[in-house]
């Protein structure tokens, strides 16, 4: 459920116009019925509108690119789709700072955030303000999650096309939570879970909602033979991973103000990455297991945590796994999938892994 944050490059920038104002309208919308309720609950939806604002919309690109260059003739219904993708997102972000307690996000305070520091200007003790921000973050991605489903609902497609779509979406939601649930219980294990598990986490929790499902969806709406959205599907799978081996090298390597993530914040976390998999078999794993997975993990213990991870290899392990998976997923783009599309994807799958050794 990780945010991409790199600046890819997606040939659909007049596209994200009309996703743009799908969400604006949602929004609207939303804050009209809101107002009619009570002024509290405007403020909600204002806070989740502004969490929403930043994004890169990276979902609704990949979905309009798989649509117009597979021939799709209707961008506001497929604009409306990305729409539904991107507040999926914004859904998953906001639970997933409530599950990591995060009250950042791109330096600035996420919905958890802002009503926690809300409830503290007017005088709660620490603990009832960060109950009062994890109370909002959980209502606040209930609410994006229910508005992605109306929102996907209201595409205009015939009844097979439909069913694809549902099918398609289901499997997003499900896969996806799966994996955030395995993620947080490995992370309380005493040991360490299995590269293989590790992968699963990568392609669960991020991999189907973020490439496959999108990609799988504006093909199917554009009217993609079944074989061209397998292939699509199988692609992004292993672009997934790829990308989430790579977002947890900068995660931890990585400045704040290009990760948008809390810094040290997957240290302090004690996240099971491929690299910490790696590192558990080497000797310096005693020193780096006392330090990390500690909300006191300072700055300096931060720091000396990099260096042994760097000293035993396991961030270059990581980095040519990613690159390992990246070239995987090059291999799903044949002659099945048209030159100009597979183009844009292969530049997009390189860029995962691109900078990673001068982080």
């Amino acid at each position: 459920m990780n945010s991409l944050n790199a600046e890819y490059a997606l040939e659909t920038d007049a596209d994200l116009a009309l996703v743009e104002d799908e969400l604006d309208r949602f929004f609207t919308d939303a804050k009209l019925r809101a107002v009619s309720v009570h002024p509290a609950y405007l403020s909600l939806w204002e806070a989740i509108e502004r969490s929403a604002a930043n994004g890169k919309r990276f979902r609704p690109r990949l979905l309009m690119l798989a649509y117009r260059m597979l021939g799709g003739t209707e961008p506001p219904a497929a604009a409306r789709l990305g729409a539904a993708y991107e507040l999926l997102h914004n859904a998953f972000l906001i639970h997933d700072d409530v599950i990591d307690r995060d009250d950042i996000r791109h330096g600035v305070p996420n919905v958890s955030g802002h009503y926690t520091n809300k409830a503290r200007r007017t005088g709660a003790s620490r603990e009832a303000a960060q109950h009062a921000g994890m109370a909002a973050g959980i209502l606040a991605g209930d609410l994006v999650l229910a508005g992605a489903y109306r929102l996907h609902e209201s595409v205009e497609a015939c009844e097979a096309t439909r069913t694809k779509l549902n099918s398609i979406l289901d499997y997003a939601v499900f896969s996806s939570i799966g994996g955030e649930l395995l993620d947080v219980e490995f992370a309380r294990l005493e040991g360490m879970p299995s590269p293989e598990e590790i992968k699963t986490v990568a392609r669960r929790k991020t991999a189907v909602y973020s490439f496959e499902a999108p990609l799988q969806a504006g093909a199917v709406l554009a009217g993609a033979p079944a074989s061209l959205v397998q292939t699509l599907a199988d692609f992004g799978r292993e672009a997934g991973i790829a990308y989430q081996i790579a977002d947890d090298v900068r995660g931890v390597f990585g400045a704040e103000q290009h990760t948008g993530k809390a810094e040290s914040g997957d240290l302090r976390e004690g996240k099971r990455t491929a690299m910490l998999s790696y590192a558990a078999a080497k000797p310096q794993w005693e020193q780096i297991s006392t330090l990390m997975g500690s909300d006191r993990l300072t700055a300096a213990e931060a720091d000396s945590v990099r260096a042994l991870l760097t000293e035993c290899g396991a961030r270059e392990h990581a980095v040519q796994l990613a690159s390992e998976h990246a070239q995987a997923a090059l291999k799903h783009l044949d002659d099945d999938v048209p030159g100009a599309l597979g183009d844009s994807l292969e530049r997009l799958t390189l860029s995962f892994v691109s900078g990673l050794h001068s982080l």
